[in-house]
């Protein structure tokens, strides 16, 4: 009984240490944990947005009447599959590659619509990490879609 006496003496002199301990370990390892799973949440909906960009925009294009309509509702489908990310509409770019290309060859090609044609759809969008400076942008995600003209169309 004499121990415990004693131990619980020793207990007593350490009353409010552990409530310093937790603002210890809350600031050193919970703050960088909550900053690193916010950026990479952020760095997700970015690849998430490239994607859904690629995708929508392949598909109003693909079942556009002509090419210039084609591109606009393309690039109207895209700021709406990134706004729908909470990314900025001007953060995406769109690109167009000839069929079996990947996403590095694209820019200097534009569909035609004919049909039975292939090509690839590529947006690029710039991914802001939280907390870090506007010039810093160097993050880019890339979504690529594949398009099939339709070959029974009349165009």
């Amino acid at each position: 009984m004499r121990w415990l006496r004693a131990r619980l003496a020793q207990v007593a002199g350490e009353r409010g240490s552990a409530l310093v301990e937790f603002v210890f370990v809350a600031l050193v390892v919970f703050v960088p944990l909550v900053y690193v799973v916010a950026g990479f949440s952020a760095v997700q909906r970015g690849v998430l947005a490239a994607t859904a960009a690629a995708r929508e925009a392949g598909r109003a294009l693909g079942t556009a009447p002509d090419v210039a309509t084609g591109l606009a509702r393309a690039e109207r489908a895209a700021e709406l599959a990134v706004a729908d990310q909470s990314v900025e509409a001007t953060d995406v770019r769109l690109a167009f590659a000839p069929a079996g290309a990947d996403c590095a060859a694209a820019g200097s090609y534009t569909p035609s619509l004919a049909p039975g044609e292939e090509f690839s759809v590529c947006a690029t969008v710039t991914v802001r990490i939280p907390l870090l400076p506007e010039f810093v942008d160097a993050n880019t995600a890339t979504g690529q879609f594949v398009v099939e003209t339709d070959r029974y169309v009349d165009r």
